[in-house]
């Protein structure tokens, strides 16, 4: 199969190219410049694989949480391309992928935290399946740290920017002690990718008109007034 990755959600630009068990990939931090640098992204790996868009399978797209902006850009990149080449689409939490890269790594039990910045992080625990693949044990969630569910202790794995932010609150707050902490980690297309082989392979993938953005908010975007309070609050 001939399978794209990408994932936008977060400061990362990751892609990733599977052609018959072949992996390219494209990672790089772009900040805020993705939506300058996706598109070339993704032509210069598809050039060095030497294949053109209409020969792909389908297509695995990260669908969040993390930035609002991020996230819809990759969305809007996946859907308008499995549209013009009726191709099949996974959707992958950039939480699992994060998880995903610490299971390859040999972590066991992993919480994966990405920084949602206005004082709140996105938080989900993973465990191991049989087959190797980060699989949910706790349900994702996007809160303040004081506002996160009691955990319990388990030699847990931390990884993502939400534990750069808030590790101490975390920690406190869910009763846990990181046995290790990879707070630099970011979600990988190639994580992602491993993780949508088994639902391709048993045909459970979307049509692209289904794929829709995880941005575990009750509200996606905060008022620019309480944005502000919560920076002021961040400070105090």
């Amino acid at each position: 199969m001939k399978i794209l990755a990408l994932d936008t959600a977060t400061e990362a630009l990751s892609a990733a190219l599977l052609v018959e068990g072949q992996l390219l990939e494209h990672y790089e931090l772009a900040g805020r410049a993705h939506s300058e640098r996706l598109s070339a992204a993704i032509h210069r790996l598809m050039g060095e694989a030497e294949l053109g868009f209409s020969q792909l399978d389908a297509l695995v797209c990260g669908v969040g949480p993390g930035s609002f902006v991020g996230v819809r850009l990759g969305l809007g990149y996946a859907k308008g391309l499995a549209l013009a080449l009726d191709l099949p689409v996974v959707p992958v939490s950039s939480l699992a992928m994060l998880a995903q890269r610490a299971v390859d790594d040999g972590a066991r039990d992993v919480l994966a935290c990405i920084d949602a910045r206005t004082g709140e992080v996105y938080l989900g625990g993973y465990a191991v399946d049989a087959s190797g693949l980060a699989v949910p044990a706790i349900e994702a969630c996007c809160a303040r740290p004081a506002e996160l569910p009691v955990i319990g202790a388990r030699p847990w794995t931390g990884v993502g920017s939400g534990w750069a932010a808030h590790r101490t609150l975390i920690e406190a707050r869910c009763g846990i002690v990181l046995a290790d902490c990879r707070p630099q980690a970011m979600p990988l297309a190639s994580s992602a990718l491993k993780l949508a082989l088994p639902v391709l392979q048993r045909g459970a993938a979307i049509a692209a008109d289904q794929l829709v953005p995880s941005y575990l908010r009750d509200r996606v975007a905060l008022t620019i007034m309480e944005q502000a309070r919560a920076r002021a609050a961040n400070r105090g």
